[in-house]
């Protein structure tokens, strides 16, 4: 089968936005400021804290965000009102500073997964479907990478092939208990799969928001980047969600690859 011209278009969007730079570039080039400078004033105690509540704050946003909302296939997402949200509470963690990560990040990792489910439904997912829901948590494994990673691993089909397992035991111990249990083995394994690459961009934040000069004002802004980052790569995911339910994933994949292998050659 062949890939209709808007449909190739469609698809080479969907690539570009999933192979752009990650969170720190983007950071470092909004605010002029290598995001290093912020990596080392965090104590390096920090690490393992923000690991632990970068896994609590997926859990959480895991179990409310789902609940709270409403089955509408194509509807418009809405980005600006979550784009105000996760900055207001940006603005709290910049202002309070490294304290307020436990209380802020949960609450902007919420309203982001809220945006992303919303994004998939705009694309015609069902967010009743256990699949949609997982494929929504993976969208915080997207566009950044884990600390195992070498420059082949953090591809987007790379990574969604490094999480396949997870998502398909997860998928069938909700379908037939017929609850997301957020305590449930499988969602934990996923979830702490997520959190390592989640983690990375997290930390990348924090370490923004750590520069002195950044303040309030800048921690909404750094978390404006945040969730715009995280909106992108759901709309880059769930486009091609919906191209394979057209396609096959074997097609889609091969045509997205080459897509990749082109970019990076002229780059």
């Amino acid at each position: 089968m062949n890939i209709s011209a808007d449909h190739h278009q469609e698809l080479f969007t969907a690539m570009q936005i999933l192979e752009n730079p990650g969170i720190a570039a983007k950071i470092t080039n909004l605010i002029g400021s290598p995001i290093e400078k912020g990596l080392e004033r965090l104590p390096a105690s920090w690490n393992g804290k923000i690991g632990e509540i970068t896994k609590t704050a997926l859990l959480k946003a895991a179990d409310a965000a789902v609940l709270t909302m409403k089955e509408s296939p194509n509807s418009k997402a809405s980005n600006l009102w979550h784009k105000i949200g996760v900055a207001s509470s940006g603005a709290i963690g910049g202002f309070f500073g490294l304290p307020a990560l436990a209380i802020e990040l949960p609450l902007s990792t919420t309203i982001m997964l809220r945006s992303i489910i919303d994004i998939a439904r705009s694309e015609g997912e069902s967010i009743n479907d256990p699949a949609t829901k997982l494929a929504c948590l993976e969208v915080f494994a997207l566009g950044g990478k884990s600390q195992s990673d070498d420059a082949t691993e953090s591809g987007y089909f790379t990574v969604r092939a490094a999480l396949s397992k997870s998502v398909g035991s997860a998928a069938e111990f909700i379908t037939k208990n017929a609850v997301a249990d957020k305590s449930a083995p499988q969602l934990v394994k996923l979830v702490v799969k997520i959190a390592s690459r989640f983690n990375i961009q997290v930390t990348e934040k924090v370490a923004a928001q750590a520069i002195p000069a950044i303040g309030a004002a800048g921690g909404a802004i750094v978390n404006t980047i945040f969730i715009n980052h995280f909106q992108d790569m759901a709309k880059g995911h769930f486009t091609i969600r919906r191209l394979e339910k057209v396609y096959g994933k074997e097609l889609i994949q091969s045509e997205y690859e080459k897509m990749a292998a082109h970019r990076r050659s002229i780059t």
